[in-house]
């Protein structure tokens, strides 16, 4: 005889009910592994009984097969609703926001009354270290400062160095000027005492001047013999 047609419907025999189901699991449990086998596919299935106990069968690891399934239903129903996907995203983004206000609020003591003893002491821990870079980067940045200015004074002693190289220079070509200036003072001074255009027969110009009237003298008679001449006018007598 050929087996009867069964009805799907609940069966109301709760024995029967476990029967039916032990035997049906078994042979799911039995064609899942066959396939997972033969078709190099993989398979995760999950069972809960009627009364709550857990069956389940992985060919790999049942969270990275329920993580896979996850990721796939996101990617597909991103793909039928790109506005859904968007809003998710917003959501996400304002979530993250949130987190961050509240952690910036921590670290400046606001709100802390909802936290404990090791929320407390990581978020103490967490100042420290931010102080700590605090101090290193400042204490950098007076290093660099520091040392740019050294740089600085000494760039401007060795300007001031050449300044003075410059102005010693100067000073001794004015010296020379000064020098030369004197000297040809001097000689002008020597030559308006001493005029170089002197008369240079014996007599010295410098000495007084007088003028006297000279008198006629007879003219020689006719064959005696001629004597001095005389001319009339004034005769320039030099004084010794």
């Amino acid at each position: 005889m050929g087996r009867g047609k069964i009805d799907i419907r609940r069966i109301e025999n709760s024995t029967s009910r476990q029967v039916t189901f032990c035997k049906r699991r078994n042979g799911l449990l039995k064609k899942t592994r066959e396939l997972s086998i033969l078709c190099d596919a993989e398979v995760g299935l999950i069972v809960f009984s009627c009364t709550g106990k857990l069956y389940e069968y992985s060919s790999t690891s049942m969270k990275s097969i329920i993580e896979r399934f996850n990721r796939q239903k996101e990617d597909h129903h991103r793909l039928m609703d790109p506005a859904s996907a968007v809003k998710r995203e917003a959501a996400s983004l304002r979530q993250q926001l949130q987190h961050l206000q509240e952690c910036h609020r921590q670290l400046m003591g606001e709100e802390l009354s909802g936290l404990g003893l090791n929320q407390l002491k990581h978020l103490e821990n967490q100042l420290q270290m931010s102080l700590k870079n605090v101090r290193i980067k400042k204490d950098q940045l007076f290093r660099d400062e520091i040392k740019e200015l050294q740089q600085k004074g000494r760039l401007i002693q060795q300007e001031n160095e050449q300044l003075l190289k410059k102005k010693n220079l100067i000073h001794k070509e004015n010296a020379e000027l000064q020098k030369v200036i004197e000297a040809r003072r001097t000689k002008e001074e020597n030559a308006t005492l001493n005029p170089p255009h002197a008369i240079s027969n014996g007599y010295d110009i410098l000495h007084p001047i007088s003028l006297h009237q000279s008198q006629p003298q007879p003219q020689p008679q006719h064959g005696e013999p001629p004597g001095e001449v005389m001319i009339l006018g004034y005769s320039l007598k030099l004084m010794m």
